[in-house]
């Protein structure tokens, strides 16, 4: 996606060889306008599936999955990263490291949102190594939910995340795969 490989050479900032700050316009402060063309992206690419929930895990996806849900036309659920007491009865849970945040946390889900009649579609911002992703994919699996695909905007494709995950067969659309990154010129490469 074109639009979305500008903003991040335009906008994004290298702070290492494996790390891109784009909190400027996708993941802290948020571009709608460019969500709105990531999630149109997203129904193109997934039009021919029958997708009835957009999940996602919080807080950076929230935004790209609400609006990708409204593309749908079908409800958005997300893993939390902690239990709070509005989260009430049953629920599914996975152990999730982070990679930005360098912690292991447990995500939940209610299983109340969630469950065999479900095809969803998960939505996240970014895909490194894919911890995140296999924590959706534990409790989807549990809810006996069925993976429709994976919705990635930005894929740091010389991490093994994306690799692993489609020799496991599933569909992943990443809308901009990073081959490098150079910190010294803040120069993204793609591929």
């Amino acid at each position: 996606m074109e639009l979305l490989k500008q903003r991040i050479r335009q906008d994004g900032i290298v702070k290492t060889a494996d790390i891109l700050k784009v909190d400027s316009f996708l993941n802290h402060q948020c571009d709608i306008t460019l969500i709105e063309a990531i999630a149109t992206e997203f129904k193109r690419r997934f039009a021919n599936r029958p997708i009835n929930k957009i999940m996602t895990i919080e807080a950076s996806g929230i935004s790209i999955a609400c609006l990708t849900a409204q593309q749908f036309g079908v409800p958005l659920v997300f893993a939390k990263k902690a239990q709070s007491i509005n989260l009430e009865g049953d629920v599914f849970t996975a152990r999730v490291e982070s990679f930005t945040h360098r912690r292991v946390f447990d995500v939940i889900l209610s299983k109340k949102y969630i469950g065999p009649e479900d095809h969803v579609l998960i939505v996240d911002d970014f895909l490194a190594y894919g911890c995140a992703l296999y924590g959706l994919i534990e409790i989807a699996e549990m809810a006996q939910a069925t993976i429709e695909g994976i919705g990635i905007v930005i894929e740091k494709g010389f991490q093994q995340g994306g690799r692993s995950l489609r020799e496991r067969g599933y569909q992943i659309e990443s809308l901009a795969v990073i081959e490098s990154m150079d910190p010294a010129t803040n120069t993204v490469f793609f591929q």
